[in-house]
């Protein structure tokens, strides 16, 4: 079950200001208010706790952000406060905390300050600025207490970078939110031989908040008896518009493709699946052997509404895929085999399953006599990765057994492909091919990753740190 992202909002302040300095109290509450509404992201719910100005208050609001559940606390740095009002606050909910320091304008009117004539609303007028005040104060004590915490400082209005920067943190806590409860199922066995992706299934839940779902490729395969042949017909005929079938697909190539893409749907439907990883030599029994080799529309379907499906059992990868996806970026399933150094690029591709919501043009379906290095024939998916930004991600297994995320943004580039029935692209790095291609095996990743459009490392950067994870970036 993916699960909402909840952001517990605090501002801050100091009770004795209040009777002082008549309207500050209702002046900073306005702030707050603009910082709550450009938190409300589709997706996110705010649970705005209001000023914090005693300790009181503070225990009281860490009490409800940790009825609350949330995945995240923003604490809007308003005016000067007592750090013994703020620690209360985050210390029960035990999330990360990011701590923006927004001035209410980019400078102060030292001219209209200073002709206020009042030192009393001169005063107030300080204190409505006096937000980067006890920043450092509770800085230290964070630090101090073990309080994971970040920052971001600008200004309240008309702050893009600054504000591009809070939307990342809060994109980030929503993808660390929905991974948490994400069901993975696991469905045959790993390509045998392929030390690089076998990985450690506990260490997965641990650092990602999965469940992992066993499931025997028999279970498809029973379901595919019982599936009924118009609804058969009906995928067929969903086939023809997704794809440009090439007229050397058989119809009953694409009849056993269909059954197997409503069988697939109704696998994840019953299981409540995520993102799928599947691989099984199929050997031994027809069944299995017509279910598996005839999968890969269905995966593909499947990849572009939001439940990815990597072959090969690519657990990582299935990992990475659906980080991509609730990023909105995609995640195709792909692996480097050439350069192409004549036009200093990378070519990219694997065969199987593809994204088909981020394709460049119409992808295109055709038979392959053979698997290579499987078994089985039928029909797959030819398609390039929309040109433009993309973005490479890898979750690695260091050597202590902790995850990493490998990530590098390059260009999804025209040219000529292989028109082989894979998916199939040529990127472009900043740094060139050669540098890309030694810089990123010296972190030892599996030979897959995950591709998504656009440059997300920022936002891959953020969700690093809120799940404790060490995020690695190859030019």
């Amino acid at each position: 079950m993916e699960h909402s992202c909840r952001i517990g909002l605090f501002g801050v302040g100091l009770d004795a200001y209040w009777p002082q300095f008549p309207g500050l109290k209702d002046r900073l509450t306005g702030y707050l208010g603009v910082v709550e509404k450009r938190l409300r992201l589709p997706g996110v719910e705010v649970i705005n706790q209001g000023l914090v100005d005693t300790a009181e208050r503070g225990f009281a609001a860490g009490r409800a952000f940790r009825r609350n559940d949330v995945d995240l606390i923003v604490l809007h740095a308003t005016t000067y406060a007592l750090s013994s009002t703020v620690l209360p606050v985050v210390l029960r909910a035990k999330v990360p905390v990011l701590v923006l320091n927004l001035s209410p304008t980019a400078a102060i009117d030292y001219t209209a300050f200073n002709a206020l004539g009042d030192r009393r609303k001169m005063t107030a007028e300080w204190l409505a600025y006096c937000g980067s005040c006890p920043v450092p104060e509770i800085a230290n004590v964070f630090l101090r207490a073990g309080v994971k915490f970040h920052q971001v400082t600008g200004v309240l209005a008309g702050d893009d970078r600054c504000w591009t920067e809070i939307g990342e943190w809060v994109e980030a806590a929503r993808v660390a939110a929905r991974l948490y409860g994400h069901r993975l199922g696991l469905m045959g066995h790993y390509y045998g031989g392929m030390l690089d992706i076998y990985t450690d299934l506990t260490t997965q839940c641990a650092t990602f908040g999965t469940h992992v779902e066993l499931i025997e490729v028999d279970e498809l395969s029973a379901l595919r008896r019982g599936v009924l042949p118009e609804k058969v017909e009906q995928r067929v005929e969903e086939i023809h518009r997704l794809f440009d079938v090439q007229p050397d697909c058989t119809a009953d190539d694409l009849l056993e493709a269909a059954r197997t893409s409503v069988a697939l749907d109704a696998l994840v439907e019953e299981k409540r699946l995520g993102a799928l990883a599947y691989y099984h030599k199929g050997t031994g029994l027809a069944e299995n052997e017509l279910t598996m080799s005839s999968i890969i529309l269905g995966s593909s379907i499947l990849t572009a509404r939001g439940v990815p499906v990597a072959g090969e059992y690519e657990v990582k990868n299935a990992q990475a895929m659906k980080i991509m996806d609730l990023f909105g970026a995609g995640g195709s399933f792909s692996e480097y085999y050439a350069v192409d150094f004549d036009d200093d690029v990378v070519l990219m591709g694997h065969d199987g399953p593809g994204h088909i919501a981020i394709a460049e043009g119409r992808i295109k379906v055709r038979p392959l006599g053979v698997y290579h290095g499987k078994v089985g024939r039928g029909i797959s998916v030819e398609m390039a990765v929309r040109h433009g930004p993309v973005t490479l991600l890898s979750i690695i297994e260091r050597g202590t057994g902790k995850l990493a995320l490998l990530v590098s943004e390059a260009e999804s580039v025209a040219g000529p492909i292989l028109e082989i029935g894979n998916t199939n692209s040529r990127y472009r790095f900043r740094g060139g091919a050669r540098h890309f291609i030694e810089q990123w095996n010296s972190h030892g990743p599996a030979h897959h990753c995950a591709i998504g459009v656009g440059h997300l490392a920022g936002k891959l950067r953020k969700l690093g740190l809120l799940l404790g994870v060490e995020v690695i970036e190859v030019a």
